[in-house]
């Protein structure tokens, strides 16, 4: 995991800044620029492509429209077929306020079904259905008219993907975090003026 790794090379630059020896002093701050910049470069790439638009070239866009009173968080959990083995990639689509809708784009190549999960609090699954996908030119249109769960066995399976992206996505934030910390530490350190 590259930022695992990165965050490796900025403690290391972190304990460079400790280097007072003349000798080693140029060195050791041209290594912890070196790897500050490339560090902030990472990061605002990875940044800016996390923000754009994940429109995929021959993607099926799917838009989820909530009829509901209320707000429900939606999941997208794409259902994989890999010679015969089948595997999970779970997306989330976000809260969806009552008369709004997202659209997501989903690669299909390997796929013919998606499930929709819809969320109320933390843990309340309100919605679940099974969309099989024949035609992946036509783009599909969920809308959210009901609380139902079309199956308990699928939406248990959906359960536990979703909860594993939300491990996922909380483990990816700390090591982020993490990073960005030490980034802006070295920066400062880089930046100081000794006396």
């Amino acid at each position: 995991m590259i930022i695992f790794l990165i965050l490796i090379f900025l403690i290391i630059a972190l304990f460079l800044s400790g280097i007072r020896s003349e000798k080693w002093n140029l060195w050791s701050k041209v290594a912890r620029i070196i790897i500050t910049i490339s560090a902030a470069a990472y990061f605002t790439f990875w940044f800016v492509e996390k923000s754009v638009s994940q429109f995929l070239e021959n993607s099926l866009a799917v838009q989820v429209i909530n009829y509901l009173p209320q707000p429900i968080d939606f999941y997208i959990i794409r259902v994989q077929d890999d010679n015969g083995v089948q595997s999970y990639s779970s997306i989330h689509l976000g809260q969806i306020r009552p008369e709004y809708f997202r659209i997501e784009y989903l690669n299909m190549q390997k796929s013919d079904e998606f499930w929709v999960a819809g969320y109320i609090g933390k843990e309340k699954m309100v919605y679940f259905s099974q969309i099989a996908v024949p035609n992946k030119n036509e783009d599909k249109i969920v809308e959210v008219r009901n609380y139902i769960n079309h199956s308990l066995k699928l939406s248990a399976i959906a359960t536990d993907n979703v909860s594993k992206l939300k491990y996922d996505n909380i483990k990816l934030s700390i090591w982020v975090t993490l990073d960005l910390l030490l980034i802006f530490l070295n920066a400062v350190l880089s930046l100081r003026r000794r006396k």
